[in-house]
């Protein structure tokens, strides 16, 4: 968890502090509050020491309990403000993926020109459906969230649009492992390997490839996209990191132009998507 954020969050926590110290029908006890709403004994104390995130409704609820209703927009604006830079999956993922892709297709139809990196499997842009649907069921599974895998599907489906948009460009750039990675059963990845190798010819596209064996000046990590060069977002399997200040964007883009040095496009691209199709069809030794 970022200082920032941290620092963010134990400020939140002095501010309910300081609204039940100052309960207008005399001092409230943590006792008190906890009793109230059926928490248990330590919530108030994690709350206000900033060792855990309030829900909206936590919010609500202590305005109410110190008398303040009128503070729980206050209280909202603060906890939107350090959730807009980490969103964790536990609260995205709350109603299910669709919501999460819903998101990003706001953020889509905003920006013109897009780098991406990708180190483990396929650009959710460049996804086939059957592909996506093995994907989010995956991640269900893994965070424990509710299945709407069929809107998730047609939400990334529709976001593809924008392959089509002359007033867009997509620099992506991919690992040759994320061609090889069995997420799915071995069909649905050699359509998901065709669907890339047609993707190589569109003109709002360029497709790059870090091979296998290119020397690399910096490790293959965490995956993510930057939006007109000037927001990015990072997927961790916590959360995401939505971050707009200029040094650590700057920082996203010197990784994905020195990630570029060891791409190849166009007939080579093309030429290790091939092979990658080609060994799903070779029987294991």
């Amino acid at each position: 968890m970022s200082t920032d954020y941290q620092q963010a969050r134990e400020a939140l926590g002095v501010r309910l502090r300081e609204l039940r110290l100052s309960a207008p029908d005399g001092r409230l006890t943590g006792m008190r509050l906890a009793e109230r709403y059926g928490w248990n004994k330590s919530k108030v104390s994690r709350l206000e020491n900033g060792r855990q995130t309030p829900t909206p409704d936590d919010l609500r609820k202590w305005a109410e309990a110190t008398g303040r209703p009128e503070a729980y927009d206050e209280l909202l604006a603060r906890l939107r403000g350090f959730e807009s830079h980490i969103r964790s999956w536990r609260r995205q993922l709350a109603s299910g993926h669709k919501a999460v892709q819903d998101t990003h297709l706001g953020v889509h139809a905003g920006a013109s020109v897009f780098r991406g990196w990708e180190s483990s499997m396929i650009f959710g842009i460049l996804q086939t459906p059957d592909y996506a649907r093995s994907i989010f069921t995956r991640y269900a599974e893994l965070q424990r969230s509710p299945r709407d895998t069929e809107e998730a599907v047609r939400s990334r489906m529709k976001r593809q649009e924008a392959l089509y948009d002359s007033s867009k460009r997509f620099h992506l750039i991919v690992w040759e492992a994320a061609l090889r990675t069995l997420i799915c059963p071995p069909s649905v990845l050699a359509a998901q390997l065709d669907r890339l190798a047609g993707a190589v010819g569109l003109d709002t596209v360029e497709l790059g490839i870090i091979p296998l064996s290119a020397p690399l000046r910096i490790p293959p990590a965490t995956a993510f996209w930057i939006y007109d060069d000037r927001q990015v977002i990072v997927e961790n399997w916590h959360a995401e990191l939505w971050i707009d200040d200029e040094t650590s964007v700057d920082t996203y883009l010197r990784t994905w132009r020195t990630l570029r040095e060891s791409a190849v496009y166009g007939v080579d691209a093309r030429n290790l998507i091939n092979a990658a199709r080609r060994a799903l069809n070779q029987p294991c030794g």
